[in-house]
């Protein structure tokens, strides 16, 4: 399901009261997307979505912003620090998270931290 509220886009992953552990390891991706790709973007997220709730133990649910200049910021939520390395060691293996990936132009920053 997808969800937008207030400029958010939400994709729904695991009930939300998995949200609320206090281990919920929360993963934040800030990057630039050209005008012309936004559409691709935006049509290739939910099978990136669908990837990782295929293939990487431990997602819980993803949230993309469109932020002002062309970036975006993408808060994903991990069961655990673990699960978040694990994701990341496997890049873009599958081709719905590849074609995700590859519409980014730029990796502005990238961040991990602990949900409170």
């Amino acid at each position: 399901m997808h969800l937008a509220v207030g400029g958010l886009q939400r994709e729904t992953g695991a009930a939300p009261t998995s949200l609320r552990s206090e281990m919920t390891t929360v993963e934040l991706t800030r990057f630039k997307v050209a005008p012309e790709r936004v559409e691709e973007l935006l049509r290739t997220r939910p099978g990136m979505v669908a990837g990782f709730e295929a293939d990487r133990a431990g997602f819980l649910q993803a949230t993309l912003v469109r932020l002002p200049g062309d970036e975006w910021l993408d808060i994903v939520h991990w069961r655990s620090a673990e699960d978040f390395a694990a994701s990341r060691a496997k890049g873009p293996n599958r081709p719905d998270i590849k074609a995700f990936f590859d519409t980014i132009d730029a990796l502005v920053s990238s961040e991990e931290g602990t949900l409170a």
